[in-house]
């Protein structure tokens, strides 16, 4: 299943690319809380495509609203559980499921804690209590911050970004009040998505990390004439933006 999204994603993205400075720690035996913002839809694809990369040995999960999970049932198979993200009950049912996954040490959950789709440069993050509370339930996890960023450098697809900051134990965490708990959260990955952010504006490659790789150029007739014009000329054809094709 890993392996359609990694097709899908290289079909229709440029690049997967992690910073330098935003690689994960290698992590002792124990639940994982992952916690990111949430700028599209192809969040899901980079948890699955980054969790199979960097989380091998962990079984990994994520909440999905319960609507969305009924029109992309495939998610469903790979992990997935749906939520109401509108009530009472869907809150507590998150609570329920989150600390049933945490409680085997080789699981990881991955949780949008925005809990909508939210700008990048949206601020502040406004994450949902839930993340903080549920620490609660898995006091032994260890809570990892997530800065996800898209953008367009110099080929027809667009380019992922992400970056993970020092990990958090759930046990120092809940030394702090709930309010105070989530005001951590949330300030660890503002300052992550800021530097993220600097990063991405940079357009430096050197950066960053390659995870994935798609396929550049344009196509069709313009990819075409190139190719002709690069062959003409006895020369090999660079399909990216910057390569030579004359």
């Amino acid at each position: 299943m890993v392996s359609t999204f990694r097709r899908y994603f290289t079909r229709h993205m440029n690049a997967l690319r992690i910073a330098s400075w935003g690689m994960p720690d290698e992590l002792r035996q124990g639940p994982v809380i992952v916690y990111s913002n949430h700028p599209a839809w192809w969040d899901a694809a980079v948890y699955i495509l980054t969790a199979d990369r960097f989380f091998p040995a962990y079984e990994s999960y994520a909440p999905i609203d319960a609507a969305m999970l009924k029109q992309y049932g495939i998610f469903g198979r790979i992990g997935a559980f749906g939520v109401d993200l509108e009530s009472p009950r869907g809150a507590a049912d998150f609570l329920k499921a989150g600390a049933e996954i945490l409680s085997a040490s080789d699981r990881a959950l991955w949780i949008t804690a925005q809990g909508r789709f939210s700008d990048v440069r949206e601020r502040p993050l406004g994450l949902k209590p839930g993340v903080a509370r549920l620490v609660e339930r898995a006091p032994d996890c260890m809570v990892l911050p997530l800065a996800i960023e898209y953008g367009f450098w110099l080929e027809r697809g667009a380019e992922a970004f992400i970056a993970f900051g020092d990990p958090m134990r759930g046990q120092d965490l809940l030394s702090l009040a709930r309010p105070a708990r989530l005001e951590r959260l949330e300030n660890e990955l503002t300052t992550m998505l800021d530097h993220l952010s600097a990063d991405v504006q940079s357009r430096d490659p050197s950066r960053f990390r390659s995870v994935l790789e798609g396929h550049a150029g344009v196509g069709g007739l313009y990819d075409g004439w190139r190719r002709m014009a690069a062959a003409l000329r006895g020369r090999v054809f660079d399909p990216s933006h910057e390569g030579r094709a004359s």
